[in-house]
């Protein structure tokens, strides 16, 4: 069966008149006038106010390395006040463009206590790196021992530190890890001191000792003159006279000029006649028990008895 002809291309029509007569209804100047120059507004305070906190930003980091700021910090400053501007440069163009911005504030503030809760360690770690970059307890290049670690600083990062070990590995640390722990810098004088502990046998001369750990450290040239090297008497031991040679080198010779003196003590001291004796231990045998009996017979009883108490044949 056909539908009937002119009753469905007139609804089409019916609706497209009205839409049109709607539109036609809509005063747009009063809407442009109302709205596109608050967009426009808007857009010009989004586009001037981000020119603005790129060119403080750019000012902030010259200013700061003319002061002397840490690269690293003054980089980090710089993008912490770039985003604050470009926040600021947001609200305000969302204020003119007529949007409420308190509950906005409202919402961001929920939002920054979440993440804040949500990323607590690593802003632990990223005011750990402040401090460390401000308080400069060690520099790119100094020896230091940091959270049990030791090795060379490499670089200082906002959330982390790298280190060199004596190995040639790389550490990485957690800067929350080295600001809770103590902190040994090497670096930090130009000298460091190293020890040398040494045991003379009971029957050795203790005065040729020490005059012949002095002569070795005098005669080494990487050990300074200025603190003077000193040997004392470090402790009266199981099986021998413990001495200690306590000597100062440069940060830099330090791990070769140990090496030396070491050598040199081991030989010297065998050489002078001097013994370095091991450790001992005196054992006591006793033949017999507190009753004065054999203790071969206690022995052999323990090693017949095998704990079966069965009467056994007698021998054939």
């Amino acid at each position: 069966m056909l539908p009937a002809t002119g009753t469905t291309p007139a609804a089409p029509r019916e609706a497209a008149s009205a839409l049109v007569s709607e539109l036609r209804g809509i005063d747009w100047l009063h809407l442009l006038e109302a709205w596109g120059l608050r967009l426009l507004a808007a857009v010009a305070i989004f586009v001037a106010g981000r020119w603005l906190a790129q060119r403080l930003g750019n000012g902030l980091d010259r200013v700061m390395a003319r002061a002397g700021v840490d690269p690293t910090l003054g980089g980090f400053l710089r993008n912490i006040a770039y985003a604050v501007m470009l926040v600021l440069v947001i609200m305000t163009a969302l204020t003119a463009l007529g949007v409420p911005t308190t509950s906005m504030f409202a919402i961001l503030g929920a939002a920054g206590l979440a993440v804040g809760l949500a990323l607590k360690d690593s802003l632990s770690n990223i005011a750990s790196g402040v401090m460390l970059i401000v308080l400069r307890p060690f520099r790119t290049g100094d020896h230091v021992v940091a959270a049990g670690q030791e090795g060379t600083v490499l670089e200082v990062r906002v959330f982390q530190t790298r280190l060199r070990g004596l190995d040639h590995r790389v550490i990485i640390l957690p800067n929350s890890e080295i600001t809770t722990a103590p902190i040994i810098n090497y670096s930090t004088l130009p000298q460091r001191r190293f020890d040398v502990s040494v045991g003379v046998g009971y029957e050795d001369d203790l005065h040729k000792a020490r005059e012949l750990l002095m002569r070795i450290a005098r005669d080494e040239p990487l050990v300074l003159d200025e603190p003077a090297p000193v040997v004392r008497v470090l402790d009266l031991g199981e099986s021998s006279v413990d001495l200690v040679l306590q000597a100062f080198a440069a940060n830099d010779d330090f791990i070769e000029a140990r090496s030396r003196v070491v050598e040199a003590v081991r030989n010297q001291l065998i050489g002078h006649g001097l013994s370095i004796p091991y450790p001992q231990r005196d054992l006591h045998v006793y033949h017999r028990d507190a009753d004065g009996r054999p203790l071969s017979e206690l022995l052999l009883r323990g090693v017949a008895d095998d704990g079966d108490h069965r009467p056994r044949p007698p021998r054939g």
